[in-house]
């Protein structure tokens, strides 16, 4: 088990394991003018708080100690005269762990729905051929309220290029026959008064180049959603720090594992990118 002293003047940290202080000890830089460098020896640890002048403190542990979860207090003084005061907080490797699961797991969930989203988006984006998911995202105004088709109507795949649409509700057939025909979509609907109709046309050369900026867009603004949930659990370890409960090393282990979250996530959207770049211009 490891522990984390967090110092309340500045934000180095000290790592150790209950074997004793000769294992994991690890020297963090100097924060906010102050600084702290470990001296291990056979039975103690000295932990020497300094300014860069006179100024210091020395508090030595046994490697005995019971340290986990405890306070540490010191003075910090010049010349015999106390100048400051404070306290070093030992927080334990699960404290650290628990914070870490809670922010990065939230984090993590919300990317993965963010990534859902672009490959819905990505499937209401036609590319020749028939698929019931070029209507996912058709809004129909439906007694005042707008309900998405696909909970007014099944929607088949007869062939390859057409699809067949059948209402559960007849009189709702001529809000989604208008809702059709204003999507941005390019299908013109036929109504035989039961079902709708719709045939898939071939995509020209210049269409389909329009259709790429669309899904270009469409992985932009996910990959700026990424990188604001990535912001909001920076936020998350920073509020953390200033509650004592972390310190500023432990901010920036956690915040370099999230940039590298966030970085898998982006490539996971460039990849849904090149896979539908490549479905669409296949002709």
């Amino acid at each position: 088990m490891a522990a984390t002293f967090s110092c309340s003047i500045g934000g180095s940290t000290i790592a150790l394991t209950k074997r004793g202080p000769e294992a994991s000890l690890r020297r963090r830089g100097i924060v906010a003018g102050y600084g702290t460098k470990l001296y291990t020896g056979s039975n103690c640890m000295h932990v020497k708080i300094s300014s860069g002048r006179n100024a210091h403190f020395t508090r030595s542990l046994a490697s005995s100690d019971n340290i986990l979860g405890k306070s540490l207090t010191f003075r910090f003084s010049y010349q015999q005269r106390i100048v400051r005061t404070g306290a070093c907080r030992c927080a334990t490797y699960e404290d650290i762990e628990d914070a870490k699961q809670s922010v990065e797991g939230d984090a993590k969930k919300r990317m993965e729905k963010t990534l859902e989203t672009l490959k819905s988006n990505f499937n209401a984006v036609r590319t020749g051929r028939a698929s019931s998911a070029l209507l996912d995202r058709i809004e129909v105004e439906y007694y005042g309220s707008p309900v998405n088709l696909k909970n007014l109507a099944q929607v088949s795949v007869p062939d390859g290029s057409s699809l067949l649409v059948q209402p559960y509700d007849k009189s709702s057939l001529k809000s989604i026959e208008k809702a059709i025909a204003k999507s941005n979509l390019g299908l013109t609907p036929s109504n035989d008064g039961n079902v709708i109709r719709l045939s898939i046309p071939q995509l020209t050369t210049e269409r389909r180049k329009e259709l790429l900026k669309v899904v270009g867009k469409l992985t932009e603004e996910s990959r700026v959603a990424i990188r604001n949930i990535r912001r909001d659990a920076i936020k998350s370890y920073e509020k953390l720090e200033k509650e004592k409960k972390l310190s500023k090393d432990n901010v920036r282990d956690l915040s370099a594992d999230m940039q590298k979250l966030t970085d898998e996530f982006i490539k996971k959207a460039d990849s849904l990118y090149k896979e539908k770049e490549k479905d669409l211009m296949t002709v």
